[in-house]
């Protein structure tokens, strides 16, 4: 564990230093800053020895939807693609961790403010224009595994813009059966504590999969329909021989 958690901390003081020399490259625009997060994201699993089994096409554009078990769905997801998450108002308070998905371009909403989800919604609006995806995930809250149904609001303006919808599906794999859950991160667990624990939790993998991208006429369709794909994606076993480790590539 102490290995992993040194690992890890030098990941992320470098990851500083990379951002300041970005700017030699030239102006640090949200798509490279997008990509300055991948960059990071994958550092961040090589430092904690965490494979990444990847099925399905990676989306380039669009909107991305995903069930949400822990903070580290947001590492492996940023690690496969460059993307714009929507996270929780209360990340933006965290240390580091919220100054650095700032930067990255994360748009932060307070799920209980009619006004911030619109506010939300007109710029997820706006970055669906730009050659990265938007993602977020759809619960709105981390569980253990048990999925709850998906809030419709924010698939509004991938409706109206017309993008593709792409669905994802996260699942952890313990190697000596520990079931999932105890990797998740989720009701009053903090993060200090749970994150000791995922450092000190060994021979694990993430499995990613993607599904179809689809255009959707209705929000609740879209919520719906994707609640269902992810749902039967994580109840069904991958294909072994699609798959792509991350971390290899």
């Amino acid at each position: 564990m102490i290995r992993r958690a040194v690992a890890l901390v030098f990941v992320l003081v470098t990851s500083i230093v990379r951002f300041w020399f970005m700017r030699m490259g030239g102006p640090r625009t949200l798509e490279r800053r997008a990509r300055w997060v991948q960059g990071t994201c994958v550092r961040v699993l090589r430092s904690m020895d965490i494979d990444c089994h990847i099925e399905g096409q990676i989306p380039t554009h669009g909107v991305v939807v995903a069930n949400h078990l822990s903070y580290l769905d947001i590492v492996i997801l940023s690690a496969a693609m460059p993307c714009f998450f929507v996270a929780k108002a209360e990340i933006d308070k965290w240390p580091y961790f919220g100054k650095a998905a700032r930067v990255g371009g994360t748009m932060f909403i307070d799920r209980s403010s009619l006004a911030s989800a619109e506010s939300v919604a007109a710029m997820i609006g706006e970055r669906l224009k730009l050659p990265v995806p938007v993602l977020f995930f759809p619960e709105g809250t981390s569980t253990d595994g048990s999925m709850l149904r998906f809030h419709s609001r924010l698939f509004e303006p991938g409706i109206v813009a017309g993008a593709p919808i792409t669905a994802a599906s996260i699942r952890y794999v313990i190697s000596d059966g520990t079931p999932e859950r105890e990797l998740c991160w989720y009701g009053d667990d903090t993060f200090g504590p749970h994150l000791l624990k995922t450092l000190n939790t060994a021979g694990f993998h993430a499995e990613l999969r993607f599904g179809e991208p689809h255009v959707y006429l209705h929000r609740r369709v879209a919520a719906d329909e994707t609640f269902a794909e992810i749902s039967a994606m994580r109840e069904s076993a991958p294909d072994r021989n699609e798959a792509r480790i991350l971390q290899s590539a």
